[in-house]
């Protein structure tokens, strides 16, 4: 196997691994939006997918989980739905892409190579979907967010949602999720270029051998 080729695959695999945590964890934490008051100083709000937080600045933290799924907004509905969907699919894609490594001792025959090669393809397809399923939702609260921020009909003493640090993690997720599908498939090519004059070599070899055993017999 090509060292580079075995390089781009490690490499799209800790991107893909890394990438698979850091979306998990914008997932579980709750700050999508925070929001802090000039009344209140000391004490700001945290707005996430499955709670909702007061945060002190003395060090104090309290959470309370949404008491109802229907009662939430459709914004947050979508979010939940596309985050789980990107955890499941990057997770499936993780799965698949593992056997597909060369590095991996299995299916070392000219058709495993082909098999491998298919199974790397799909985990690195499975991982940009799974990016873009990721970037959709966080895009989408932040453009609500956005809209509500500037919304001129809102008296400015209204304290407004700004971003917060789940977002930017969901958005780097999204990115290295696409960019590791990316280098999972181009590690396919680089191997590829290796393997694919395999079968001409081989028929050479038997032609040589042919001749030899004919000048042999003469």
């Amino acid at each position: 196997m090509d060292s580079p080729a075995c390089v781009l695959e490690l490499l799209g695999l800790l991107v893909y691994v890394g990438a698979w945590l850091c979306a998990l964890g914008s997932t579980i934490l709750p700050q999508w939006l925070t929001k802090s008051t000039s009344l209140l100083p000391t004490e700001s709000y945290d707005l996430g997918l499955w709670e909702t937080c007061v945060v002190q600045d003395i060090g104090g933290m309290e959470c309370r989980s949404y008491d109802s799924l229907l009662g939430l907004s459709s914004d947050l509905k979508l979010a939940r739905i596309l985050m789980c969907t990107a955890l499941a699919v990057g997770l499936l894609g993780i799965v698949v892409a593992i056997p597909g490594l060369h590095l991996i001792n299995s299916c070392k025959d000219y058709e495993g190579h082909r098999t491998k090669r298919t199974l790397t393809i799909t985990g690195g397809v499975l991982g940009m979907m799974s990016g873009v399923l990721c970037l959709v939702p966080v895009s989408y609260v932040a453009h609500l967010a956005v809209m509500h921020f500037f919304d001129e009909k809102v008296p400015e003493v209204v304290p407004r949602w700004e971003f917060g640090d789940a977002l930017f993690c969901g958005w780097a997720a999204g990115f290295l999720l696409v960019v590791a599908g990316l280098i999972m498939v181009t590690s396919t090519w680089c191997s590829q270029a290796e393997h694919h004059p395999a079968p001409q070599r081989r028929c050479h070899a038997k032609r040589d051998r042919d001749l030899r055993k004919r000048s042999e017999y003469v």
